[in-house]
């Protein structure tokens, strides 16, 4: 993703496969929404900023919704402190806007920009995401430092009422410490590969 995203903006086609990712994610949701062992599974897509300030974003997330009969409460859109720094008073917005539908924002890698206080407290968002450079740290010679950092997230997040999820957990230590700190929610190999919604669904029926 760091390499494909990257070009995907530059060459023009980041809008229509953030459009594809979203119909795609909402029909995932209406499959899995079948089966009782997957039907409270949720789904997060990573929006970009073309994306996002778009004029019709929020008809657009309503639309593929209504159009797949899924619960909104499934879907997760997750948008950088980057893609606020284009208009936060638009971004602002448009998070309440899709709260009212019942589709919740997570700022995706906290901490890794200037302005993250500043954005939590002028957005709706339900959600803080880690950024995983914290929790790949927490083995390293940074270790002390980065746990102080993990712990503190954790802490801001709890005292605001938000979901706290750490990226990039990729030992059972770090799992370890994360669970600790009261973090909600782990994402990282330690759990599982990349791999198609049917390996999911097998996964866990079995």
């Amino acid at each position: 993703p760091d390499r494909f995203i990257v070009l995907a903006e530059q060459i023009g086609m980041i809008v229509p496969l953030g459009s594809w990712v979203l119909q795609s994610a909402c029909a995932q949701l209406s499959e899995w929404r079948a089966s009782p062992a997957t039907k409270d599974l949720t789904i997060a897509v990573n929006v970009s900023a073309r994306q996002f300030y778009r004029d019709d974003f929020v008809e657009e997330v309503a639309s593929a919704l209504e159009r797949s009969a899924v619960d909104p409460r499934l879907l997760k859109l997750e948008i950088t402190e980057t893609l606020m720094l284009h208009d936060l008073a638009d971004a602002r917005n448009k998070v309440q806007l899709l709260r009212e539908i019942g589709v919740r924002t997570s700022i995706d890698d906290f901490g890794k920009g200037y302005s993250s206080l500043s954005y939590l407290a002028q957005l709706d968002v339900a959600e803080l995401k880690i950024d995983r450079t914290f929790i790949w740290d927490l083995g390293s010679a940074r270790n002390d430092k980065a746990r102080m950092i993990v712990d503190a997230i954790a802490n801001l997040g709890a005292r605001l009422g938000l979901t706290v999820c750490a990226e990039g957990v990729e030992t059972e230590q770090q799992f370890d410490f994360l669970k600790q700190t009261g973090c909600q929610c782990f994402q990282g190999f330690f759990f599982g590969r990349p791999a198609p919604a049917s390996a999911l669904s097998e996964r866990i029926d079995g």
